[in-house]
């Protein structure tokens, strides 16, 4: 996020590290970096650093109980995956004083502490074909570890994000929308484009109907393992934001090894992924489905059609996210234009 949060001190920050790691700040700066959190580099007295992360519950208060347990859920099995399955790649969090893997900052927004690691992560978008072995290997023995964490981490129900606002907004395209700059110029777009989300919506009640018979071969899963959050490190690959942790079907990893996630950004897939695929059910024994690959996504780009359409009706001013937030939902609009 380029722009920090609002109605959040940096002096907030260095007490709660203070209080609950231990960590005395003594260079604090932000980092506009990634998308849907917000992240400083944290230097110490002792001069050791630290990724600082704030992730945001929530703009309104119903709801925020149950982000911030989910959230405490996945960096829990992130922590395990780590410290009991052995797992290296998982970059997890450091627990607080009392083992907690994330701290409630604010009523809004909570508070982890990871290591500050040498490396390089990648930018949201396709695989190198190069990289697909390493990466399946990797999600390969992820999904094997999930007995360490079948406790822990939440199961997936298989209820669309923010379907409900969504659904509200298609039913409010008949009058101005009035929060802000972007709002009318969201709402013409949605307009246009309405009868088709409502078709992928159909069809993303179809294939969740395929999918839910399968949840007995359901594994932990990271949710987001494109190359933005595969970091290289001197000591190997690295699996960073472990925040969307769940128990569900193995292809919601595997469908970002496909060309789906290319098509659904308007490029041109590099070729096909059955290899790819093959080596994780020899690593496995688990059969891939076409249904899951199918269906995330789907899900993946009606998520976020509902994440955008929703902080564009909110109340906004005119800034570098929210107008980002409206480029985004002009390209996945477009980009699946019957």
């Amino acid at each position: 996020m380029r722009e920090r949060p609002a109605g959040l001190a940096e002096a907030e920050l260095a007490v709660a590290l203070a209080e609950h790691w231990g960590i005395e700040p003594h260079a604090v700066e932000y980092l506009p970096v990634g998308a849907g959190s917000y992240h400083w580099s944290v230097v110490d007295r002792r001069g050791a650093a630290w990724f600082v992360k704030v992730d945001d519950l929530g703009a309104e208060d119903a709801g925020r109980d149950d982000a911030f347990d989910r959230l405490a859920r996945s960096f829990g099995a992130a922590l395990a995956l780590r410290r009991e399955a052995g797992l290296d790649f998982v970059l997890a969090p450091i627990p607080t004083a009392t083992g907690a893997a994330v701290r409630r900052l604010t009523s809004r927004y909570a508070l982890s502490v990871f290591p500050m690691v040498t490396g390089a992560a990648g930018h949201f978008g396709v695989h190198r074909p190069e990289d697909l072995v390493e990466v399946v290997d990797l999600l390969a023995d992820l999904h094997e570890a999930t007995p360490v964490v079948a406790d822990i981490a939440s199961r997936a129900d298989l209820v669309l994000p923010g379907r409900d606002t969504l659904e509200e907004a298609l039913q409010d395209l008949d009058r101005e929308w009035s929060g802000g700059p972007y709002a009318e110029p969201a709402r013409k777009l949605l307009s246009v484009h309405a009868r088709q989300v409502q078709r992928s919506l159909a069809d993303f009640d179809r294939r969740v109907d395929q999918v839910r018979d399968t949840a007995a071969a359901w594994v932990v899963t990271h949710g987001e393992p494109h190359p933005g959050n595969v970091m290289r490190t001197p000591a190997g690959l690295r699996l960073i934001d472990w925040g969307t942790v769940q128990v569900a079907p193995p292809e919601r990893d595997l469908w970002m090894l496909t060309p789906a996630l290319a098509r659904m950004l308007g490029e041109d897939p590099a070729g096909d992924a059955d290899d790819v695929l093959d080596r994780y059910a020899r690593a496995t024994g688990r059969t891939v489905t076409p249904a899951g690959l199918a269906l995330y996504p789907l899900w993946w780009r009606l998520a976020d059609i509902a994440i955008f359409v929703d902080e564009l009706r909110r109340p906004h001013v005119t800034g570098e996210d929210i107008a980002a937030s409206l480029t985004y939902l002009t390209g996945y609009l477009e980009s699946s234009r019957d």
